[in-house]
């Protein structure tokens, strides 16, 4: 019998199209709170969990400002949760694995609420093994912790599996615990970002990560595992 595979994916920027609402969230918070941080400088923390986010860019703000702008992040994220779509052969991609034996786990460091939301656009529930969310570990990518979920309940080692990301976080968050990882641009961050956080291949979203899936390790495990169960 073949030994389990599975790919482990991020959410947000990588199978739905959700990175720059959450930017125009965080910046709306931090101006409330008068707080000067420019766009670019929250879009290249996305993919961090919502405390570390807050921690790296409010400065010396008070633990109670660093709440205020968790919480209006969040409300002004599901208020415009409407614009949030899949992102293009997502939810194929998705069951192309689960109906050739691969175990599809959303390795997401979002809070519940959040996961729940982009679930919902997914549409593909019925596809997936699994799924991590921010209660499971109190410190998100770049730690590793969030993988090493994620693998526990895919039920594989790292050598058994594949992490799809958009970010640096991602990328170093697999890397660290010795899982591959494969980069798509669609969350808006530059190939050279990518690779230098260990990216192996990077496409440009689902869709082109499922036309080339052939010349990809996960192809190549999905091939093992037909060969062994003729």
């Amino acid at each position: 019998m073949p030994r389990s595979f599975a790919v482990l994916f991020d959410v947000d920027g990588t199978l739905v199209d959700s990175n720059y609402l959450h930017v125009h969230a965080w910046a709306r918070a931090f101006r409330e709170q008068d707080i000067d941080v420019e766009s670019w400088r929250i879009h290249r923390s996305i993919g961090m969990d919502g405390s570390s986010l807050v921690k790296a860019l409010s400065g010396d703000a008070s633990d109670a400002v660093r709440q205020r702008l968790k919480d209006r992040h969040s409300s002004l994220y599901k208020d415009n949760a409407v614009l949030i779509v899949r992102l293009p052969g997502a939810r194929e991609l998705l069951h192309h694995l689960a109906e050739n034996g691969v175990r599809v786990v959303l390795a997401s460091s979002a809070p519940d609420d959040e996961l729940a939301i982009t679930r919902r656009v997914l549409d593909s529930d019925d596809a997936i093994a699994a799924a991590t969310s921010s209660k499971d570990v109190d410190t998100a990518k770049p730690d590793p912790d969030i993988v090493k979920v994620a693998l526990e309940r895919a039920g594989v080692p790292a050598d058994r599996s594949v992490f799809v990301g958009d970010a640096v976080w991602d990328g170093e968050a697999a890397t660290r615990i010795g899982v591959p990882f494969i980069g798509v641009r669609c969350g808006g961050v530059a190939d050279c970002e990518l690779e230098k956080a260990g990216a192996q291949t990077i496409f440009d979203d689902p869709l082109d990560l499922l036309q080339h899936l052939d010349g990809t390790v996960i192809g190549a495990h999905m091939r093992e595992a037909a060969q062994s169960t003729k």
